[in-house]
């Protein structure tokens, strides 16, 4: 029987606490979090963990627990000053301004800061009282960044996911946050990390990658050899909650109200909380301009611009609505006719029946942030018309711009462009709005709230269950010991042992891995012992290793089989036809001309590319390129391109590790192997060995081998305990 619970973490609880004189009252949130949510927080013994919207006296601390605890709701408790500094201050002073562009409008104040991090601290002591191992947990949004990992520092077994509802920028803005390494680590304790879109996804990859310096493969993290993924998931909205409530009979005076209002002429909506980043002074630049252009349209086109407030004792927000009233105040003084207003303009909230009225009754909505995560109100527009008719405006900057295609997509800051996509939608056919609505209708339908939801759920548990999956094959202390006591009881014996990432740590400058005194002395006390034979199997250039290896008593494998040295014996290598290598080496070459800090190695039978000083993202976009070119150069000359840690090598597919340990498996029976490596070219010594080898991957990620080891670090303490 499953005992787990689902524990849903945002920044407010969906109740919000108020005071009626000295009663206490509790008001629901309408929210779509809130109702797509409810779902799993009701059918998984789920809790909600979140601020109840106030600031609470001691006194009644105790009651607010009691009646909260009734709907499963756990409050946390913030202070005044915590309220300015963590929420007004960090989250939305600093955070919310550059992830949505406006960079020279956050503050990077230190005492925010430290508030936001002890607030997050705060969160997380409340999650870990009601947390247990197996619980999932999800984390929602830009203020409790830092949770996911000090709750995976303290259970590491439960399933953590996060959802950022807000734009995540690219590297170039993030890295202005002088604590973005702590925040980027704050969120990599997450199991998976959701975002709107691709953009923000990639976006966030390449922070990691750049700032971190994180593997990253497709939209998977390498977190410390635990892979965490990293994913767009659409939100959206209870469509059908929309659609009935645009078709609820009892509704229709609202909406018979705007009818009679609007008249003959076209009606225009917007519904916008009031902030810079929603285009609310270009959107209205845009209206103006249609009037001064269009004179036609005057008296025939009506616009309401619904402005929720918020904020507005904040400077720019203040400033921001006497800009936004002024300038409605200019254009309805020049535009207005005794019997016709061009804006009609509330800076107030309306009720949902309201809105659900104004959205059905509306030709044409615009929807035009010049920066927007998502932006729902597109989806509950196109939700609310039920006869399929009207029109949706909708910026390129909002993320519902990458689902909803058959809107009139803009770029807000193009007035022109603007204007001109205001008249494609007063003239747009009627046939034409019914196909693009119903499209549009579609996809908002399948893709609704409680499809997102069910989505990163699922998704949560798949990478839970790879993780545990990879645990399985870690060598444990327990392993270590089967694998030494299997060692202990066996007379014939055969290690293969790749050589960088293995036992040693990569370096910038591949000369410099040299092995230290304590790996000398590690492999003289394997290679003494009468029953092993060692064989050092690596890529490296065979003059270098028989520079550092030569004089000790090991069989050597240089350049992937290329070169082999038993010991007591001189070189030997295989002979293989190398003509294409001109040809390559100038490929490589036109591309290490213009990546500086990589550089071409030559070896005899092979070419590589590396680059582990160039810049982060650069090299990998060049590598990329590299190997797309390679693809047409060596379809027809058995040739095959491995891609390693910071370099891509081309070499005959007749010189493969594989191949070279064979020529110890079938001449003689061993009763125990090891086969220890790092990265693709070690596959092939994996693939080479017998059923009852012991085969070992450093690193967590996909292999043949059984087991894996986190570093060369603990490699070399596998080996030792061989030894001892």
């Amino acid at each position: 029987m499953d005992t787990s619970k689902t524990v849903i973490v945002s920044n407010r609880l969906p109740v919000k606490v108020s005071f009626i004189g000295e009663k206490i009252v509790y008001h629901n949130s309408e929210g779509g979090l809130a109702t797509g949510l409810g779902s799993i927080f009701k059918g998984h013994k789920g809790l909600w963990i979140g601020w109840p919207g106030a600031i609470i006296d001691e006194g009644i601390k105790d009651k607010i627990i009691e009646d909260l605890c009734l709907q499963r709701l756990v409050p946390v408790f913030l202070t005044d000053d915590e309220i300015n500094k963590f929420y007004e201050g960090f989250s939305n002073e600093t955070l919310w301004p550059l992830f949505h562009y406006f960079s020279t409008y956050a503050k990077y104040n230190k005492e925010y800061w430290e508030s936001y991090k002890s607030v997050n601290q705060k969160y997380a002591d409340e999650i870990l009282k009601v947390l247990n191992p197996g619980d999932r947990l999800w984390v929602h949004d830009y203020q409790l960044m830092l949770v996911p990992q000090l709750i995976q520092e303290k259970l590491p077994d439960v399933s953590i996911g996060f959802f950022l509802h807000i734009p995540f920028p690219s590297y170039e803005i993030f890295r202005l946050i002088p604590w973005r390494d702590e925040i980027l680590n704050g969120l990599v304790g997450a199991d998976l990390i959701g975002f709107h879109t691709y953009d923000y996804s990639k976006h966030f990859l390449n922070s990691c990658q750049r700032i971190l310096g994180f593997q990253s493969f497709s939209n998977q993290l390498i977190v410390n050899d635990r892979p965490v993924l990293v994913d767009a998931f659409p939100i959206s909205i209870d469509y059908q909650k929309f659609h009935n409530l645009a078709a609820n009979r009892v509704l229709r005076q609202h909406e018979k109200t705007l009818i009679e209002r609007k008249g003959k002429s076209k009606l225009m909506i917007s519904v916008d909380r009031l902030d810079y980043s929603k285009g609310i002074l270009n959107r209205l630049m845009a209206f103006e301009q249609l009037l001064e252009q269009h004179p036609e349209y005057i008296e025939k086109v009506i616009f309401l611009q619904l402005v929720v407030p918020s904020r507005d004792t904040v400077e720019h927000y203040k400033d921001l609505k006497e800009q936004i009233d002024q300038k409605v105040s200019n254009i309805n003084a020049r535009y207005s006719t005794m019997t016709w207003q061009p804006i009609y303009y509330f800076y107030r909230s309306f009720s949902q029946e309201m809105l659900s009225a104004i959205y059905k009754t509306a030709d044409i909505a615009l929807v035009t942030p010049m920066r927007d995560g998502m932006n729902l109100v597109s989806k509950e527009y196109v939700a609310s018309r039920i006869k399929h008719k009207g029109v949706l405006v909708l910026s390129e900057m909002a993320g519902a711009s990458k689902e909803l295609s058959d809107a009139i997509i803009i770029n807000p800051n193009d007035i022109d462009c603007f204007t001109k996509a205001i008249v494609t939608a007063l003239k747009m056919p009627v046939d034409e709005q019914i196909r693009r609505m119903t499209s549009m209708q579609q996809i908002v339908s399948k893709f609704n709230v409680y499809h997102w939801v069910r989505i990163f759920m699922k998704r949560l548990e798949e990478v839970k269950t790879l993780q545990r999956q990879l645990s399985t094959r870690e060598v444990t202390n327990q392993i270590m010991e089967m694998v030494a006591d299997r060692y202990n009881r066996t007379e014939k014996r055969l290690l293969f042992l790749d050589y960088d990432g293995t036992l040693v740590e990569f370096n910038y400058n591949p000369l410099l891995a040299k092995p230290d005194s304590s790996l000398l002395q590690l492999i003289s006390e394997l290679a003494k012992d009468k029953k092993n034979t060692v064989i050092l199997i690596s890529g490296r250039k065979y003059e270098t290793l028989d520079e550092w290896f030569g004089l000790m008593p090991i069989h050597i494998v240089a350049e992937h089989g290329a070169w082999i040295k038993q010991f007591g014996k001189d070189w030997k290598h295989i002979e293989v036809d190398t003509s294409w290598k001109n040809e390559l080496a100038n490929i490589m070459l036109s591309l290490d001309e213009r990546t500086p800090g990589s550089f071409i190695e030559e070896k005899t039978y092979s070419l590589a590319w590396h680059y582990r000083k160039v810049e982060e993202g650069l090299g990998e976009l060049r590598s990329k390129e590299l190997v797309e070119n390679l693809k047409y150069f060596v379809a027809d000359k058995g040739l095959q391109v491995l891609q390693g840690n910071k370099v891509i090598e081309v070499k005959s597919v007749e010189v493969n590790k594989g191949k070279a340990a064979k020529k110890w498996l079938d001449h003689a029976d061993y009763d125990f192997i090891l086969a220890v490596g790092d990265d693709y070219t070690d596959e092939d010594t994996f693939k080479a060995m017998p059923k009852n080898a012991v085969n070992i991957k450093v690193g967590s990620s996909s292999s043949a081998a059984d087991f894996f080891l986190h570093s060369p670090y603990q490699v070399r303490v596998l080996l030792k305990r061989l030894i001892e």
